[in-house]
């Protein structure tokens, strides 16, 4: 009889695969909540700020100085038009002062229908802000431009050809070549650029991203001056790889008693010391070069 009741309690129990796969999936679960502190599953974890689609340019966000339009939907009495402090603040009916400064538009309307809903305020706000004068976020267009002056980076996005556009382009006189200066990554920043070239390149490179502080300044063009023998003398501009032979052609040709012989360009040295010389007609020319064609004596 107990040898029986031995050979009972000894056989297998059969289980489905099922059955035993479940239990496998459940038991580090199972584990881990009775590991856990007592607490713990009351703590919700915040969901990582979603990042901007690829090749989205990034929103707008605010600066000392913006004024802003806020409103509440049904909410009149909630209605401000205010303008952020130097500081990034922002002080709201209800909440008090509110750092609004380095956030998205989007980042500042959820912040403030946040405050309104926890208090108990509105219910369901819904927060609306419009920008209606950029003040904190600026660059600075110098020089050789139709209208020179500050202008507001109203978007995240704003290139330099858009910035160069507000301005007007570059003047009759302004050069081939810009700079600009900043910062970025709190480090001074400073480049040259090649307005010809500037969409030479496909991905845009060149075309750089402004930020708030950025100055552009471009220079007048490069000159040459002609003198003596020639139909039109004065100053020219000069073009790139322009020879000596260009310039006069720019300059109208020679004059029934110039001669090209004994033409002599005067040209200022690193050091600063003028040096005369008597180039061939196809040596390029420099800036500031001044060239002299001398009367024929026969």
């Amino acid at each position: 009889m107990n040898t029986h009741l031995d050979q009972i309690a000894w056989r297998p129990v059969s289980r489905p695969l099922w059955a035993i796969a479940l239990a496998a999936a459940l038991l580090p679960a199972a584990v881990g909540a009775q590991g856990a502190p007592a607490g713990a599953a009351a703590t919700a974890v915040p969901a990582p700020a979603a990042a901007p689609a690829a090749g989205q340019a990034p929103e707008y966000r605010l600066g000392g100085g913006d004024v802003l339009r806020i409103t509440v939907y049904q909410n009149p009495d909630l209605t401000l038009e205010t303008r952020v402090t130097e500081a990034g603040i922002v002080s709201y009916p209800l909440l008090g002062n509110l750092r609004l400064g380095g956030q998205t538009v989007t980042a500042a309307e959820k912040q403030i229908a946040d405050g309104l809903r926890n208090g108990n305020f509105v219910k369901q706000p819904q927060v609306s802000i419009v920008v209606t004068q950029v003040r904190g976020n600026q660059a600075s267009v110098l020089g050789m431009v139709n209208r020179p002056g500050r202008y507001p980076i109203e978007v995240a996005g704003m290139r330099l050809s858009d910035l160069l556009a507000t301005a007007g382009g570059t003047a009759v006189g302004g050069a081939d070549t810009l700079v600009i200066t900043g910062l970025r990554e709190g480090r001074p920043f400073r480049t040259e650029i090649d307005l010809p070239t500037l969409f030479a390149d496909s991905n845009r490179s060149k075309d750089i991203l402004i930020q708030n502080g950025d100055t552009v300044w471009v220079d007048r063009q490069p000159q040459v001056y002609i003198y003596g023998e020639v139909q039109r003398p004065g100053p020219l501009r000069l073009e790139r790889g322009m020879t000596l032979m260009q310039a006069l052609a720019a300059g109208g040709g020679l004059t029934q008693r110039g001669t090209e012989r004994g033409i002599k360009v005067h040209r200022r040295s690193g050091e600063g010391q003028v040096q005369v010389l008597q180039p061939a007609m196809q040596e390029r020319m420099r800036d500031g070069d001044v060239v002299f064609v001398r009367e024929s004596l026969f």
